[in-house]
């Protein structure tokens, strides 16, 4: 099942994790989370000024945060484009890497850790998970608990970076 994702990478800031590793832990996790179809997703790694526009535009709150997710599936035009050609499209997640750093740094974790923990709730967002409630928030946060660990032994790699 190799090369079933297409991803698309938008870098606005730098980022400590490798385009190919990228491509990898989302091909892993939609694996574990059981998506089989031909797939296509964006993630964009940006700033909290530009994230903070997205957040005021889409969900009217005029702060930056650390990850939004936008998911096609929401619309029904991905699914009469799905029908068309083959391939699932997923949506958008958007990384602050500011935010992430900040949050790495605080946590005493890595940058490459927390870019991850992040790509993986917007990547449950876009598969319609969501968190309205405490329940379903903990649900979520042991799912993304279980995707990491799918991807750990990249994740003890340092990507170029200082803990």
């Amino acid at each position: 099942m190799e090369g079933f994702l297409d991803l698309y990478l938008e870098l606005n800031v730098p980022s400590p994790v490798e385009e190919a590793t990228w491509h990898r832990w989302f091909e892993v996790w939609l694996r574990e989370l059981g998506v089989t179809d031909p797939c296509e997703l964006s993630l964009c790694l940006t700033s909290d000024e530009h994230i903070r526009q997205l957040n005021r535009e889409f969900r009217h709150i005029d702060a930056p945060t650390d990850v939004l997710a936008f998911a096609a599936e929401e619309t029904s035009t991905p699914v009469e484009l799905q029908k068309i050609t083959g391939v699932r499209l997923l949506g958008d997640i958007v990384i602050s890497v500011p935010t992430a750093c900040a949050q790495a740094k605080a946590q005493g974790q890595r940058l490459s850790r927390e870019l991850a923990w992040l790509a993986s709730h917007g990547l449950l967002h876009l598969l319609g998970w969501d968190h309205p409630d405490e329940l379903s928030l903990q649900r979520m946060l042991q799912q993304q608990h279980h995707l990491l660990a799918a991807i750990q032994e990249d994740l003890e790699v340092t990507h170029g970076q200082q803990p």
